[in-house]
């Protein structure tokens, strides 16, 4: 399973990372980094709300797009 990021520049000069695959799965950072990591926060959190599963592995599982 693979889980599709997009990261993008918003207009107060900071990025959004949404997984468009989890629902209301959004964070945002000061730089496109931040954002990452902040957002993969966010996917476990949602992942062991869900499933009460995260996978060992979850950062092999991200594919990210700007």
């Amino acid at each position: 399973m693979k889980l599709w990021i997009k990261v993008r520049r918003n207009d107060g000069g900071g990025f959004t990372a949404i997984c468009p695959s989890l629902p209301g799965c959004v964070s945002a950072g000061l730089t496109a980094q931040q954002a990452r990591e902040n957002l993969e926060e966010a996917i476990r959190g949602y992942l062991a709300s869900v499933n009460n599963f995260v996978p060992a592995h979850l950062h092999e599982m991200l594919v990210y797009q700007s």
